[in-house]
């Protein structure tokens, strides 16, 4: 070729974009793994329970009025008996929730999911428990009112996660019964208030439950005042929902959280009058519904919480890993180029693309390993395996063994700062940054003194000497 420098940028160049190619087929493979282990979360929460959120306690009864009319005149007139079944609803003056919150693993084959155990204290205070007078519909003159006695209520996520609950009101036990008895919220429980002195004097609730369930706990304001404190072993909060604590402290034992809301701040008891589903929890401000109710035009009962969730699971860490994947193959070309050009050698593109080929496997073991053993033991197998694989072949590619224990340990350097890289949340970016400008530096410090114009004619003339040799050296 006239030109080889250009020919073997190229080459090189296509080295790269097969790689590349590879680094997606084995993105691809992470993507199809992160997706069994979503199954596997979804498969757990079906058979133990999923997010849970809790809304209560709350007193309420259920009204029917009844009324009769006239249909017709004369005497063809007859009377027409009609109902209508309605809800009172009276919220708790305060509201007080004590949360604590054990994570318990679960396993889908390989996949892990975090579940947990809570064990909960509602306590909630009533100034009266006179319900509100009920108005005639329509202001009929002869309606009839009926209500059933009334009756303390939660709603929660998902039933099924029920492990105990004691409901206590003025110090006197309570038959638990199963269902809410709210249309959009229906799981949970409730307890009929009975045998009480005065009906409507001031009452106080305490609820002790226990519940299991995945993912996520939230909790509704439903109270107007609604305080909440929850701990866990938990290291890794992902705080959530309409609300963030105004005090928390997270640390390698757990967290710690409160949250204080009043009920001018939301509009949770207005959309529980209305039907209202849960919102969701999410960092985006949970403008959705996570119940059936999703699907009417009522407003969601306002949440917040907290998510269980796992930052640096072999899943997400093998992600993180594969995404640095081609900027740690072309790093390592440039040691490898810089030898070459430095010692004057010439390495040919295939050599070029096996090199490429074991830093493309170390991230399909990493991937793979990552399922078996702890993320940080994958990691050293597979980094080891493919350091001492590179190591031999530099001895070979390099012409040295010193020159290739020397390839081996930058090697092995960059191994260490791609791990480090991983285990770092929030300045990954900035030292991720700081790396790759440390070694641009480095290569302009080696390359300071090259004449790259005299580079490119030696390697323009070292063909033609060749073939001048080769012409010379031809029989007669």
């Amino acid at each position: 070729m006239k030109y080889p420098l250009i020919g073997k940028l190229m080459a090189l160049a296509a080295v790269v974009a097969t790689l590349a190619m590879a680094l997606g087929a084995v993105d691809g493979v992470s993507v199809e793994r992160q997706r069994r282990q979503m199954e596997a979360q979804q498969s757990v929460a079906d058979s133990l329970a999923a997010s849970q959120t809790l809304l209560g306690p709350l007193l309420q009864r259920q009204c029917t009025e009844s009324w009769s009319r006239i249909d017709g005149e004369g005497k063809a007139a007859k009377q027409v008996d009609e109902h209508r079944d309605f809800t009172q609803l009276l919220w708790p003056r305060k509201l007080q929730v004590r949360t604590r919150a054990t994570v318990e693993p679960r396993y889908r084959g390989v996949f892990k999911v975090n579940g947990y155990l809570s064990r909960s204290t509602l306590t909630a205070d009533w100034s009266t428990t006179a319900l509100p007078a009920v108005a005639s519909n329509g202001g009929r003159s002869k309606a009839q009112i009926r209500c059933e006695a009334a009756t303390v209520a939660v709603a929660l996520g998902d039933a099924r996660g029920v492990r105990s609950a004691v409901i206590l009101v003025d110090g006197k036990s309570m038959a638990v019964m199963p269902g809410s008895g709210m249309p959009a919220n229906a799981h949970g429980l409730h307890a009929v208030v009975q045998d009480r002195e005065s009906p409507d004097a001031p009452m106080h609730v305490e609820i002790t439950l226990a519940l299991a369930g995945t993912g996520s706990l939230a909790w509704a304001p439903i109270g107007d005042e609604s305080t909440v404190q929850a701990e866990s072993d938990w290291a890794h909060p992902s705080f959530a929902g309409r609300f963030l604590p105004i005090l928390r402290e997270v640390s390698a034992k757990g967290f710690e959280a409160q949250w204080q809301v009043s009920a001018l701040a939301t509009t949770a008891q207005q959309a529980v009058r209305a039907g209202g589903g849960f919102c969701e929890l999410n960092d985006a401000g949970a403008g959705q519904q996570a119940s059936a109710a999703a699907k009417t035009k009522s407003p969601c009962v306002d949440t917040f919480g907290v998510h269980f969730i796992d930052p640096v699971n072999s899943q997400v860490l093998s992600e993180r890993a594969i995404k640095y994947g081609l900027l740690f193959v072309v790093l390592t070309f440039v040691c490898v180029a810089l030898v070459e050009v430095i010692r004057q050698l010439r390495v040919h593109p295939v050599q070029y693309l096996l090199v490429g080929c074991a830093l493309t496997v170390f991230f399909l073991l990493l991937l793979s390993l990552g399922e078996h053993v702890s993320f940080g033991v994958a990691y050293f197998c597979a980094s080891t395996a493919c350091t001492a694989l590179l190591t031999f072949y530099g001895c070979h590619l390099l012409r040295g063994v010193r020159h290739g224990l020397a390839f081996g340990a930058t090697i092995a350097g960059l191994y260490g700062a791609l791990f480090a890289l991983l285990q770092l949340e929030q300045t990954a970016l900035v030292l991720g940054s700081i790396l790759l400008f440390a070694v641009i530096a480095a290569v302009m410090v080696a390359t300071r003194r090259v004449d790259w114009y005299a580079l490119a004619q030696q390697l323009q003339q070292a063909p033609a000497s060749q073939e001048a040799g080769a012409v010379e050296g031809a029989p007669a």
